[in-house]
C-alpha cells in the first residue's frame, strides 16, 4: 500500500477510535454498540483495515485515499449517528474557523456567476475593493495574471484571498469601457459581521437582522442597542432571525441575556453521560423592556433558535413567522491532524421551559431531513407541551412554533423569471453607467419605461398585467439594487426590509407584543402574591396550633 494511503488509513483509524471514545464520553451511538468489549471494536477496525486494503488493491481504478477516506469512510460513519455530526477535510476546516471567527483576509467585495464569468456583486463599504474602486457587475477577468475563464466561484474567491498586506492585481472588464481595467489592490482584514443591518425602521423602532453566530455577534448586537438608544428612548424593535443557521452557543447566550432579566435561564444542555448546564443571563437588559418581535423561518436554527426560544418562553416578546428549522443538538468541534476537524454531537440544548427543540430525523433521509419537512413544522400533534412564565402553551420537539404565523410570501412566475435572468442587477449596471441616484431616489414610472425597455432589449418575457400587478414588488427590487451599487450593500438590504411584507407585519404587532409582556409580568407578579399569601397563611395556622 502506497505511504499516502497508509497514512489516510492511520488517520480514519484514529478517527474511529477518538468517535468510539466520544461515544462512551458522551452516551452517543457510534460504530461500536454499547456494551462492546475491547475485543469487539478491535475487530471491527481490522475488518475495516481488510475491506480497505481489498478496494486500494483491486478497484477497478487508482484509488484516491482522501477522497475515500475524506469523502467516504468518516462522512459514512457519522450520518448514521445524526444529521449534525460532521467532519471537515482542511479547506471545509479552515472556512468553518475563518466564520467563526467572523472575519478573513482579503479585498472585501462578493462575487457571484453571471452568464458563465465570475462577476463582482458587490464590494464591502470601505474595504480596499471598495476604494480602488471597483463596481458592481464588473467582469473579473484575471487575478494575478490568471484567466477566470472556466473558474468557479469559489475558485475565484480562494485566488483574492491572502495573507494582509499582500497585493492582489485585478483584471476587470467593465461595460462601457473599451480595455480591461487593471488593478492592483492590497489584502486586508475584512470584517464578516454579524448584524448586518442595523436601522430605525420607524421614528423610535428599531430593526436588526442577525445573519449568524460568530465570535463577535454578542459584541455587534451590543453595539446596535446602543446606537439605538443613543437616538432617543427605544420604543419597540423587530429582531430578525430569518435564514439564520446559528453558529456559537456562546454568542446565542450572549445576545439572550441583552433581552432577559438577570438571572433568567437562557437554555441548558446535557447529553446522557454528560452533567447538565445551565445558562443564566448573567447581565440582563437593565430594566429595557421595550416592545419586541422576533422574525423567524424555516431558516432559523440552532443558536438563533436558542433566543427565540428563551424570548418565547419567558414571554418577553411575539415570536412572529414560521416554525423554526429544528436542531437542538449541541455539537463540539475537535482539531484533529491534517489540519482537520470533527463536528460531535455530544449534548441535547432545552429552553427555559425544558422544551428540546430537536427535530425527529430517525427514519428520514438526509435530504428530506433538511428540504422537505413543512408537515412537521406544520404540525403540532405528538409534541410536547410545556408552558411560558405565564401560562401560555408552547411546543418542543420539533422547532420553535410562532405566536402569530406568517407564511413567507411564494413568488410568481413572473418573479421567478426577473430573479433567474438577474434583471434587476443588469438593469441597475446599466442604468447607472452614464447618471447617479440620491438618498431621495424613487422610482418614477420613468424608470419604470426605462426597465420595460431593458426587458425588451434583453428578451426577457413579460406581460403589461405582470408589471402592472407585481409594479410596488418591481419598483423595490429596481430600488435595491441601485442603492447596492450606488452606496453599498446596507443601504440596498435597508431598501428591502422597509418593502418586506413579513417586516411591515412584525411593525404592526408591536402593541400585542407590548400587550404580551405586560399581561406576563401581571400573571407572574398576581402568582408571586398568591403564594406569599399561601405561605404566611401557613405560617399563621402553625403558629395558632402551637401551645399557649
Amino acid at each position: 500500500m502506497a505511504r499516502s494511503s497508509r497514512s489516510s488509513l492511520f488517520f480514519v483509524l484514529f478517527v474511529l477510535l477518538l468517535c468510539g471514545l466520544m461515544g462512551a464520553v458522551f452516551g452517543q451511538r457510534t460504530v461500536a454498540v454499547e456494551g462492546s468489549s475491547d475485543a469487539e471494536i478491535r475487530d471491527n477496525l481490522k475488518e475495516f483495515t481488510q475491506v480497505y486494503d481489498l478496494v486500494e488493491k483491486n478497484y477497478a481504478e487508482p484509488v484516491n485515499p482522501d477522497k475515500a477516506i475524506y469523502n467516504g469512510a468518516i462522512p459514512g460513519m457519522l450520518r448514521v449517528l445524526d444529521p449534525h455530526s460532521n467532519f471537515f477535510d482542511p479547506k471545509q476546516y479552515a472556512l468553518l474557523r475563518e466564520d467563526q471567527r467572523g472575519k478573513y483576509y482579503g479585498v472585501g467585495m462578493s462575487v457571484g456567476p453571471r452568464n458563465n464569468k465570475v462577476i463582482v456583486i458587490a464590494p464591502f463599504v470601505g474595504t480596499p475593493a471598495y476604494k480602488a474602486g471597483i463596481r458592481p457587475g464588473d467582469i473579473i477577468a484575471a487575478v494575478d495574471g490568471k484567466s477566470t475563464d472556466n473558474m468557479t466561484t469559489t475558485e475565484v474567491a480562494d485566488l483574492l484571498k491572502g495573507a494582509k498586506g499582500t497585493t492582489v492585481h485585478i483584471t476587470i472588464i467593465r461595460e462601457g469601457s473599451e480595455k480591461p481595467i487593471e488593478f492592483s489592490v492590497v489584502r486586508d482584514e475584512i470584517p464578516r459581521y454579524s448584524v448586518d443591518l442595523a436601522f430605525e425602521i420607524r421614528p423610535g423602532i428599531g430593526y436588526m437582522h442577525v445573519n449568524g453566530f460568530t465570535e463577535t455577534t454578542g459584541h455587534e448586537v451590543g453595539q446596535a442597542l446602543e446606537s439605538f438608544q443613543s437616538q432617543g428612548d427605544l420604543k419597540g424593535l423587530i429582531l430578525d432571525l430569518r435564514q439564520n443557521p446559528g453558529g456559537l452557543l456562546s454568542e446565542g447566550v450572549d445576545v439572550a441575556d441583552k433581552f432577559l432579566h438577570k438571572g433568567q435561564v437562557i437554555v441548558s444542555h446535557h447529553g446522557r453521560n454528560s452533567p447538565e448546564k445551565v445558562y443564566r443571563a448573567a447581565h440582563g437588559n437593565s430594566g429595557r423592556d421595550y416592545p419586541l418581535v422576533v422574525l423567524v423561518n424555516r431558516g432559523t436554527a440552532s443558536a438563533a433558535e436558542i433566543v427565540s426560544g428563551a424570548i418565547q418562553d419567558h414571554d418577553r416578546g411575539l415570536v412572529v413567522g414560521e416554525t423554526t428549522f429544528g436542531k437542538g443538538l449541541v455539537q463540539t468541534v475537535y482539531p484533529l491532524s491534517y489540519d482537520t476537524g470533527l463536528a460531535l454531537t455530544t449534548a441535547k440544548y432545552y429552553t427555559p421551559s425544558g422544551r428540546l427543540i430537536q427535530r425527529e430525523y430517525t427514519g428520514i433521509s438526509l435530504y428530506d431531513y433538511y428540504y422537505n419537512h413543512e408537515d412537521q413544522q406544520n404540525s403540532t400533534a405528538g409534541k410536547e407541551v410545556k408552558l411560558t412564565d405565564s401560562g401560555r402553551t408552547v411546543y418542543g420537539g420539533g422547532g420553535i412554533t410562532p405566536d402569530v404565523k406568517i407564511a413567507t410570501p411564494k413568488a410568481t412566475r413572473f418573479q421567478d423569471t426577473l430573479v433567474e435572468h438577474y434583471a434587476f442587477f443588469n438593469f441597475a449596471k446599466h442604468y447607472l453607467i452614464n447618471r447617479h441616484v440620491a438618498k431621495d431616489f424613487e422610482v418614477t414610472d420613468a424608470v419604470i419605461q426605462d426597465f420595460r425597455k431593458f426587458l425588451d432589449d434583453e428578451k426577457i418575457p413579460y406581460t403589461e398585467a405582470d408589471l402592472n400587478s407585481e409594479k410596488d414588488w418591481v419598483s423595490s427590487h429596481i430600488k435595491a439594487e441601485l442603492f447596492v451599487s450606488e452606496f453599498g450593500q446596507q443601504e440596498g438590504l435597508k431598501v428591502q426590509a422597509e418593502s418586506d411584507p413579513q417586516v411591515l407585519k412584525a411593525l404592526e404587532l408591536l402593541p400585542q407584543a407590548k400587550e404580551l409582556a405586560d399581561n406576563a409580568r401581571r400573571a407572574i407578579a398576581e402568582r408571586a402574591a398568591a403564594r406569599a399569601t399561601a405561605s404566611a397563611a401557613g405560617a399563621t395556622g402553625v403558629a395558632s396550633s402551637q401551645p399557649q
